[in-house]
């Protein structure tokens, strides 16, 4: 009782600007979520933790220069989150590069019913992108053209994911890790042009285009980038968030630059980029310059600090694991007997139980 009382008693304005502080507090947690999905399985506990304050920090000060100082209007954050949080962990990745690690690659792979829990995972994230996009929106026609966007963007990503998908694996199956990852490549990308008038073709063609990136990422560039790179990108974020999140910068600085008073209203044109006050001079052609330069500011930040970051994981009192020891659960946890595999091992080639000897 003591605890809602001093809620009440909070001034209007803190309350306010509560959920948008929670929600910006959301994007830096999925910021540390996609650094971590290059490293999974191959760093300590104590590693993850470390990483996770040092990002936290370096997503706070790049989106402090993003949305303050260069005032980019970056609504679903293909910059700010996406290629900020994708190219920090792929350099933190690079910095501790295994070259003996493809001797656990058998614990890599997953399985059928891992496969089926992280298809559901995929749909939660399919359906409710769009609200993710237009969270920080404007409410009104900024907010509803983030929806609309979003939606049509990821609509026809699934479309080229799987069209791809089935030319590009033998015989014409679906790939399971296309389906679940680059069926969502098309709502990272629009997220910096969502509450942008980018029209709903505009949206489907960004995301037939990271249908295609994506899927053809997954199975070129992910070896490319092991092999030639020593980038090992053990969940793909570099086909999901890195690539679309740089796509993304690119479409919002063209769409910026490309708005008219024609197209948006004069007082719509104000609204959209907040061209008021000491940025009241701004033109489109100007914030499309910024914008730009938001993708730079979150490459730099992300490359520098990643290799720094990298340079202190790779200290050797952190505990990481060795590599015969990368991708298994039972270094750090205690993992119970898999209950599925001793039926099967009590079981002979023709089904039936094997009798005790």
């Amino acid at each position: 009782m003591v605890s809602m009382m001093s809620l009440f008693s909070w001034p209007l304005s803190t309350l306010s600007s509560l959920p948008f502080s929670l929600i910006n507090a959301d994007f830096c947690v999925g910021s540390v979520c996609i650094a971590f999905g290059a490293l999974l399985g191959k760093v300590s506990p104590v590693q993850v933790l470390i990483m996770t304050l040092f990002q936290v920090t370096l997503f706070s000060v790049n989106e402090y220069i993003l949305l303050d100082l260069l005032h980019v209007k970056d609504a679903g954050g293909s910059m700010t989150i996406h290629t900020f949080g994708a190219y920090f962990g792929l350099t933190v990745t690079a910095i501790l590069y295994r070259p003996h690690l493809d001797q656990t690659k058998d614990k890599q792979g997953s399985v059928y019913h891992s496969d089926l829990f992280s298809m559901i995972g995929t749909l939660f994230l399919w359906m409710y992108w769009p609200s993710f996009n237009s969270a920080v929106s404007n409410h009104g026609d900024a907010q509803h053209r983030a929806v609309i966007n979003t939606y049509c963007s990821l609509a026809a990503c699934v479309l080229t994911t799987v069209a791809f998908s089935s030319v590009l694996e033998r015989k014409g199956r679906l790939n399971m890790v296309h389906i679940q990852n680059a069926t969502l490549a098309g709502g990272v990308a629009v997220g910096t042009s969502a509450e942008m008038m980018l029209t709903p073709y505009g949206s489907l063609i960004v995301g037939f285009l990271c249908g295609i990136v994506s899927t053809v990422g997954f199975v070129f560039v992910t070896p490319f980038l092991e092999s030639k790179l020593h980038i090992q990108d053990t969940c793909g974020i570099h086909n999901l968030h890195a690539m679309p999140g740089l796509i993304g910068g690119i479409v919002g600085a063209v769409t910026a630059a490309a708005a008219t008073e024609e197209v948006y209203g004069i007082e719509g044109l104000i609204r959209a980029f907040d061209f008021t006050g000491a940025y009241a001079h701004r033109t489109p052609s100007v914030q499309g310059g910024f914008q730009a330069a938001g993708i730079a500011v979150s490459l730099g930040i992300a490359l520098v600090g990643g290799a720094i970051v990298g340079g202190i994981l790779k200290l050797p009192f952190f505990g990481d694991p060795t590599d015969e020891n990368c991708f298994d659960d039972d270094v750090y946890w205690e993992v119970l007997e898999d209950e599925e595999s001793s039926v099967y091992s009590m079981q002979g080639s023709n089904g039936k139980a094997v009798a005790d000897s």
